[in-house]
Parts: C-alpha cells; sequence; structure tokens
C-alpha cells in the first residue's frame, strides 16, 4: 500500500471524526449535558490529526506540492469538511 492511500484513508476517517465531534459530540455534551460522547470521540480523533498532518509532511515532496498547495492541505484539517475536498482536489486523480 502506497503512502498516498495510507494518507487518503487517514483524511477520510480524521474528516469523518472531526464531523461526528463537532455535529454530534459537541451539541450532546452541551445541550445534553453529556460529555461521554466527546470523550470517546477526542482521542481518536486527535490521533488522526497527528497523523494526517505527519503524513502530508511526509507527502509534499513527494506529491511535489508548492507551498500553498501544502498550506491547503494543512488548513484542511482544520475545516470541516476540508479533508474530503482535499481528497477530491488532489488526492483522487493520483491514483
Amino acid at each position: 500500500m502506497s503512502l498516498l492511500s495510507i494518507f487518503r484513508i487517514i483524511a477520510l476517517l480524521e474528516g469523518v471524526s472531526y464531523i461526528l465531534l463537532l455535529f454530534i459530540a459537541t451539541p450532546i455534551k452541551y445541550f445534553a449535558n453529556d460529555p461521554t460522547y466527546v470523550k470517546l470521540l477526542g482521542m481518536p480523533h486527535g490521533l488522526l490529526f497527528v497523523a494526517y498532518i505527519a503524513l502530508a509532511v511526509l507527502l509534499k515532496p513527494e506529491q511535489k506540492w508548492n507551498n500553498r498547495t501544502f498550506l491547503v492541505v494543512l488548513v484542511a484539517s482544520l475545516i470541516p469538511f476540508g479533508t474530503f475536498y482535499v481528497d477530491k482536489k488532489f488526492l483522487a486523480k493520483k491514483k
């Protein structure tokens, strides 16, 4: 399995975990006063986020990303649905 394939999987999982954390776990924490789901999803999301950033750094030279593209890839991890955009725009065509 290539580094790019691994990155695509991590990007998908990171994006899904971020959406679950923001739109399901956090509202439950504040509206139902139940932090269980934030605790449950927080650590896996954090690990996926770190893996996403580390793999992006490793992929930058391999994919010949310029600084602007690299910045977009990094910032996308902070924006809900951003990793899905990166996959479609920069990764899917590289199969």
